[in-house]
């Protein structure tokens, strides 16, 4: 076979408990141009795959003790192996240990027996396509952009950014695995709502979803990237300016403005209540006193004349 040009610095991490199905595959990549390494379980997988970081990994399905499935759910679960590619070695064709590959976090399969070539084809489109996603990553993480890529059939964090990490930490208490449970609700109404167009989507809008944490994230679903995985941009929202922006347009105490804030984002005075710290009674009185200076008599009033006056009141 024809070694192929600029390959030597291709890493891939074979795991296979048959050394005879090692033996053929590192043959053939090696003659390729290939950086091959070995594994016989899975525990020794995932070591050298944290360890090495190779660009691709070639993973037996069924073997003794941890399975590729497991394998797989655990390289996906770790920040430092979650992006490198899957490919699937499996003579399990049926389409449930298909959907299983895929569901665990693999990115392709090939069918034993192994055909060298077709390997080595999938690897090359792989590489290729994971070095270029990660090239985009960096520059997302380098600019300090809060990205991130969600896998809707299973809530997994594919990829996220540093600043998307932290962000969702610290208002949802992630643990970098599986997307927040608002956050995923929300993306399978609105992917249901939209639907796709060869992977655009169009028109959707942000959404600002209450984190619990007295502070609001705000999302916006960007593009479909292929298998179910789709990307979205987030930012903290900053109520900061909008108050301030109220208290001067109508001459408010900054509690006056927090109720009408929340008034006009559709929130009951219990509501509000809760999320300020103030009992009902209280927000009822602090809106009596919005009214009396907006000149108007209900709440539906006085959003309406707030939104006209501070437009940012509704974004």
């Amino acid at each position: 076979m024809t070694p192929l040009p600029d390959r030597t610095f291709d890493v891939v991490l074979i795991v296979d408990d048959v050394p005879d199905n090692l033996a053929v595959l590192h043959d053939a990549l090696d003659e390729s141009g290939y950086t091959v390494l070995v594994a016989l379980d899975g525990p020794t997988a995932l070591e050298r795959a944290v360890r090495a970081r190779p660009d691709v990994i070639l993973l037996d399905a069924v073997m003794p003790g941890m399975d590729g499935f497991e394998v797989a759910r655990r390289l996906r679960a770790d920040p430092r192996t979650a992006a490198i590619p899957i490919i699937f070695m499996t003579g399990l064709t049926e389409t449930e240990h298909v959907v299983a590959a895929f569901a665990a976090g693999g990115t392709d399969y090939v069918a034993k027996p192994i055909r060298a070539r077709e390997v080595i084809a999938r690897i090359t489109a792989h590489t290729l396509a994971a070095r270029e996603q990660q090239q985009a990553r960096n520059a997302l993480d380098a600019f300090g952009h809060a990205t991130l890529v969600v896998r809707l059939l299973d809530g997994r964090l594919v990829w996220q950014t540093a600043l998307a990490r932290q962000m969702l930490e610290a208002h949802f208490q992630s643990d970098g695995r599986r997307a927040p449970t608002l956050l995923l609700a929300w993306l399978q109404r609105e992917t249901e709502r939209l639907g796709v167009v060869d992977g655009l989507v169009p028109g959707s809008p942000a959404v600002t979803l209450e984190t619990g944490t007295g502070r609001r994230l705000r999302f916006t679903l960007h593009e479909a990237t292929g298998e179910g995985e789709w990307m979205l941009v987030l930012r903290e929202a900053d109520d900061a300016a909008t108050l301030e922006a109220l208290v001067l347009a109508f001459g408010l105490t900054p509690r006056e403005a927090e109720a009408l804030y929340w008034v006009a984002k559709g929130k009951t005075n219990r509501d509000i209540g809760d999320i300020v710290g103030a009992s009902p009674a209280t927000v009822k009185k602090h809106l009596e006193h919005v009214y009396e200076k907006l000149g108007v008599e209900t709440r539906n009033a006085a959003a309406a004349v707030a939104l006209g006056k501070v437009p940012q009141l509704g974004r």
